[in-house]
């Protein structure tokens, strides 16, 4: 399997988070996906490249353009504001909820910086852009790769994207890297895709943009959110709504779920896949499964990702994976490289 590295992820460093009432060192580290690289080159699970260049049209296929223009600039702004914001990270302080208008759009920075973005956990650093940038390229590059006949190709990025919605971030995402995917995938003569994430936390972000479209069915096996981040989305009442309806299910399950439920929801999430006749699959690769993730509460084991890796391959789709969460460092690269190694021995 081909993964595409994306080297501009280094240029994202945050320095803090705000997590349960207090400003702590981030979760989302670089060394993330270097423990990731490393062990993919140990074991020799295929080349490694950089991603191929991209302008940013296939972006606004997903992302709206005001919020891309934020993004762009939006370090420069804050640098304008005081020259001494070079030494620290953007955090959002106040947000336009229930009530406030979101259509205008305010001069003021920081009320653009609350405008876009969902939470208080994700700074926004000098580097934010050019590393999400160079993450959508490798899963555009994926994508390029899947529609010229490679089997699955894998985007090994950060920050993550899964959170980041058509016009906000949140949850350590800017760009929605599957959303990306599947809307690439749908233009290079897909005719229907099938999003499946399975990261610890529901992706929101990719649910909203593909909530009223028949085209596009997202799958989500995630903790319940009734008790677990991002709260507000992932009930499993939400089906689409419009033309969309019935192309949504989310599956979710309790903190301390194991591998024999969680496989079963897998079960039920690629059963309803097949249902739906899809031509492509984008998985979002969250890893943050694993028992002694820090900020999770599912209790899959080392091994248990060779079988879900097995599993997938098994419905035999042509496969772009995105590299979502996981914040136990020290075993995310052992974790990602058995679910591609099962997913390629099984693929033959």
């Amino acid at each position: 399997m081909i993964t595409f590295y994306n080297g501009s992820h280094l240029r994202h460093q945050g320095r803090l988070e705000m997590f349960r009432g207090e400003l702590l060192p981030c979760f989302e580290r670089a060394d993330r996906v270097e423990n990731v690289l490393a062990e993919l080159r140990a074991r020799r699970l295929g080349p490694i490249e950089a991603p191929e260049p991209f302008d940013d049209a296939p972006l606004a296929r997903v992302h709206t353009q005001r919020y891309l223009d934020f993004l762009r600039t939006a370090w420069q702004e804050w640098i304008a504001l005081d020259r001494a914001n070079a030494g620290k990270d953007a955090l959002p302080s106040f947000w336009p909820i229930r009530g406030f208008r979101s259509d205008l759009l305010p001069d003021n920075f920081a009320a653009r910086l609350g405008l876009f973005s969902f939470d208080a956990g994700t700074p926004l650093t000098s580097g934010s852009w050019a590393a999400a940038r160079g993450g959508a390229c490798c899963a555009l590059s994926a994508v390029r790769r899947v529609l010229a006949g490679e089997r699955a190709a894998f985007a090994l990025t950060r920050p993550p994207g899964h959170h980041a919605g058509a016009d906000f971030f949140g949850g350590y995402c800017f760009l929605n890297n599957a959303a990306i995917a599947a809307q690439a995938l749908r233009d290079g003569g897909a005719a229907r895709v099938a999003v499946l994430d399975i990261d610890y936390h529901h992706g929101n972000g990719t649910q909203a943009i593909f909530y009223e479209r028949p085209d596009v069915f997202f799958v989500s096996i995630h903790g319940d959110p009734r008790t677990e981040y991002p709260f507000y989305l992932g009930h499993a009442d939400e089906r689409g709504a419009g033309s969309g309806l019935d192309c949504n299910l989310n599956l979710p399950l309790a903190r301390g779920t194991a591998y024999a439920e969680w496989q079963q929801a897998l079960a039920r999430a690629l059963q309803a896949i097949a249902g739906f006749g899809v031509d492509a699959l984008v998985l979002s690769l969250g890893m943050d499964t694993f028992e002694d993730d820090p900020i999770s509460g599912f209790r899959l084991k080392r091994e248990d990702y060779y079988r879900i890796g097995e599993t997938l391959a098994a419905q035999g789709l042509p496969t772009v994976i995105t590299f979502e969460g996981g914040y136990a460092v020290d075993e995310l690269g052992i974790n990602t490289a058995n679910l591609l190694q099962g997913f390629e021995q099984a693929a033959g």
